[in-house]
């Protein structure tokens, strides 16, 4: 068995002349999808996969679809003969360009073979000359394939090497998802020894020393590991004793590093090649020479294998010594070194005579945290989602270490300048350009059609919705630093069949255990107004006065009360709940976000129910009693208008229904007297999200604020189902029968672990079941009708449930987002994209 090495995100180049077995070796070796053919792409152009004039659009669509495959960081064959250099090199020119490893596999078959192949193949018109043809041109192009650019080549001489290789996908060697950490990242040491160790043991690190008393390993007792960003070497008083330091615990696995620019240098210089000798060289090659030659020839092979840039926890952080633009992350090629190593410099030089560098980090926009070092600053500062750790220490700065995941720095101070620097140090980063946290721009929502959520991966949103989203936000939509979250829709199940019923629990049921879900809660849907509260007793989080109470908006992110008194007197009721139920302690916080209903539902909807629901109720209690005093006088007189008469009796019942059925919802308040809270979720609090908790601990901390303030504070009903007990789902249909006849609106259904993601994927964060006579409200008083029921159950719940799940993800993204104090504008933009969502069209009764 032979095995052929292949980097997982990688342009795959099959070689060989026709009849050489492409084909089905890409067939056999890789996935369905990974391949494409050229003779596959003149089909698509041409209707026919052997029409050589298509091959110049074949060949453009080919390209155009493999970018797309790449930029998604997906591995692609690439099916052709490729024996051509011109062929090859625009292939390699591809890799390029999305910064991916071009790989080229040549299938070597003997030429009488490949002629004996496709002269039995019927849909080969040419003969064998082309054959000998590509095969002269294989053989002239064999030996530079590596020149050609291609960092791997597998050649395969015979049909029994083509049989007996196995691809194995290997990683990148800056692939490092599966570490986690956690890690000490510590900026340039510029071969700052002292400061060094002393940083090290702040951070709780035991140094290890030689026999000559020489630190060269340092090991933290909890397993932590240094993180070394690069700019190890030059300037200081000590290159070699830091050197010998990181090395060692590199080799130990105490630490990791990535290269610096002055690495780089180093390595270069050491191996014998022409550089310019400044910038610190000269100190480093001077102290080093003072070394054994092992010595020296150690930190030559250390610097030059150094990897420019790692992705570390899954994709969350990136470490790299100049940073690093998301496109690039994970990515492999020179550009992409040069960027980790350099940053983005524009060729021109300063007054100084150092390099000009564009601000990469104003415009970063990533989900990773990206670590980087490399342009000094006074201190550092958190820009978008990046942090710069070079705080100057050889210019008399500090050496800076970030703890991660904590996000906790913690320096040490310069011992002394050791070295001036070129650019006055207190020049050397204008801060002024850096966008503040809480500064939110129109690009920031109108061209991100991309959220990332660690919920459900990358979430694409439609830019047309986003303009509809933005006058919201901007016209009606609360403070934006107090908008931390805007509720998912909910999807309702799929129709029932059942006579007489549009929705019944058993198609909720159905839906989770298609899942992989067993275990439900169903909770007691309250028909009130969907609403958001934030309630606080320090309003310095918000960027509010202490004494600022929280807010109230709805799921549109507009304020819920009308009058500033009234949400400030319902939110002073709610702390003293909170303070009462003692959650202020035992969460070890000073602010709560709620999600949950406001009732009665009349308190929101007062116009809706006037203009809309009482208007058509008065109308049919109006003129259908009419319309049935004059036909039952038509049917006195002998007249044959049974039909129409019962129609007209069904209807006037089900008007009286329907009348019945929104008038359960309208009761008179004065200020918030008769206002009522039923909290569902205990979404966040200071240091924490809640949201993904069990259902079951939310309503356990609901029950204590009901019991604190029953007047303000209403009881969510609930029951535990089992999918796999009979009775037990027997007990939740008959509980929901129950609440919908006595004229409740129905129930929710949920996962009871609360967030649940399986092998199946992500299950819906909760299903809706609505009551017969509440469902009237929603699609009107005859909707009952045999033949509007028929009707309605063709409906299409799934977009509807697509929605649910990607603004539920969004939810907790935005949560996750403002407890980790990440920038005002990352937090808005998971919960713009809720709203502009909103905006898609779908039925509205769902």
């Amino acid at each position: 068995m032979t095995e052929l090495a292949v980097p997982a995100a990688s342009l795959v180049v099959l070689v060989g002349v026709s009849g050489s077995g492409k084909s089905t070796f890409a067939r056999e070796k890789f996935g369905p999808w990974e391949t494409l053919s050229s003779d596959a792409f003149r089909g698509l152009v041409s209707n026919d996969e052997n029409s050589q004039s298509a091959t110049s659009d074949a060949f453009d669509a080919l390209r155009y679809v493999a970018g797309i495959r790449l930029r998604n960081g997906l591995l692609t064959v690439i099916d052709a003969t490729n024996v051509q250099p011109a062929a090859r090199k625009s292939m390699v020119a591809l890799a390029k360009e999305h910064d991916v490893l071009p790989v080229a596999i040549v299938l070597d078959v003997p030429e009488r073979v490949a002629i004996e192949r496709t002269e039995a193949r019927d849909d080969r018109g040419f003969g064998a000359e082309v054959i000998r043809r590509q095969s002269t041109q294989l053989r002239r192009g064999l030996a530079g394939l590596r020149r050609e650019g291609f960092r791997t080549v597998h050649i395969l001489r015979d049909q029994a090497e083509i049989d007996a290789a196995t691809i194995v996908r290997t990683r990148l060697l800056n692939d490092r998802t599966d570490d986690r950490g956690p890690f000490d990242v510590i900026g340039d040491v510029h071969g700052c020894r002292s400061e060094l160790e002393a940083l090290l043991g702040r951070l709780g690190y035991d140094l290890l020393c030689d026999a000559q008393g020489r630190p060269i390993d340092a090991v933290h007792p909890e397993g932590r590991r240094a993180l070394f960003l690069g700019d190890l070497v030059d300037r200081g008083p000590d290159t070699p004793g830091v050197l010998r330091l990181v090395m060692g615990m590199v080799g130990a696995g105490h630490a990791v590093a990535v290269a610096g620019n002055h690495e780089d240098k180093l390595a270069r210089a050491l191996h014998g090649d022409k550089v310019t000798v400044a910038h610190g060289l000269e100190v480093s090659l001077a102290q080093l020479a003072a070394e054994t030659p092992e010595f020296r020839d150690e930190v030559q092979r250390f610097c030059r294998e150094l990897v420019a840039h790692f992705v570390f926890d899954d994709g969350r952080l990136v470490v790299a010594h100049a940073g690093l633009p998301e496109q690039y992350h994970g990515r492999a090629s020179g550009r992409v070194r040069a960027f980790a190593l350099y940053g983005d410099v524009t060729g021109e030089k300063d007054e100084y005579g150092l390099p000009v560098r564009l601000d990469w980090a104003r415009d970063y926009r990533g989900a990773a945290t990206v670590l980087y070092g490399h342009t000094p600053v006074p201190r550092a500062e958190w820009v978008n989602n990046t942090l710069c750790l070079d705080t100057g220490c050889v210019f008399g700065g500090a050496l800076t270490a970030l703890r991660y995941p904590e996000n906790e720095l913690v320096s040490v101070p310069a011992e002394q300048v050791w070295s001036e620097p070129a650019r006055p140090f207190a020049l050397a980063v204008d801060t002024s350009a850096e966008r503040e946290d809480d500064v939110l721009r129109i690009d920031d929502v109108l061209d991100t059609p991309i959220v990332e959520t660690r919920t459900a991966g990358k979430i694409r949103l439609r830019p047309e919705f986003a303009l509809g989203a933005l006058e919201t936000m901007s016209r009606w939509a609360v403070d934006p630093r107090r908008l931390l979250y805007l509720p998912p829709t909910m999807s309702p199940p799929a129709p029932s069949s059942r006579p007489g019923l549009l929705e019944h629990p058993d198609e909720a049921f159905a839906a989770y255990r298609k899942s992989g879900v067993t275990s439900l809660l169903a909770e007691e849907k309250h028909m009130g107004s969907r609403a958001v509260t934030l309630v606080t007793r320090d309003g310095g989080r918000f960027g509010a006065a202490p004494d600022w109470p929280g807010l109230v908006h709805t799921r549109t992110g507009r304020r819920f009360f009308p009058s500033a008194a009234d949400e400030a007197l319902f939110l002073s009721r709610l702390h003293d709940a909170v303070s009462r139920a003692e959650l202020w302690d035992e969460l070890e916080t000073d602010w709560l976000l709620f999600d949950g209903e406001i009732l009665p539902w009349s308190l929101k909807a007062g116009a809706l129910i006037r203009e809309q629901y009482a208007a058509v109720g008065a109308a049919a209690s109006s003129a259908l009693p009419a319309a049935l005093a004059t036909l039952e006088q038509a049917a006195a007189r002998g007249l044959d208008v049974a039909s129409i008469l019962d129609r007209t009796r069904r209807r006037e019942a089900d008007a009286t229904l329907y009348t019945e059925a929104y008038g359960r919802y309208v009761r008179r308040t004065d200020g918030i007297d008769g206002v009522q809270l039923a909290p569902f979720q205990v979404l966040a609090g200071e240091g924490a999200v809640y949201a993904e908790r069990e259902h079951a601990w939310h309503l356990a901390l609901a029950d204590r604020l009901v019991e604190a303030d029953p007047e303000l504070v209403r009881e969510t009903r609930r029951i535990a189902i089992d999918l796999d007990e009979p009775a037990s789902v027997d007990a939740a249909v008959a509980w929901w029968s129950a609440l919908t006849d006595a004229g409740g609106e129905g129930m929710v259904v949920k996962p009871a672990a609360g967030l649940v993601r399986n092998e199946r994927g992500l299950a819906q964060p909760g299903i809706k079941v609505r009551g017969r006579e509440y469902l009237r409200i929603i699609y009107g008083p005859e909707y009952t009708e045999e033949s509007n029921l028929e009707r309605l159950r063709d409906r299409n719940v799934g977009h509807k449930r697509s929605m649910a799940l990607r603004e539920y993800a969004l939810g907790l993204e935005s949560l996750h987002r403002f407890v980790e104090r990440e920038p005002l504008w990352r937090v808005h933009e998971a919960v713009f994209a809720v709203l502009a969502m909103e905006s898609e069209p779908v039925d509205p009764r769902l």
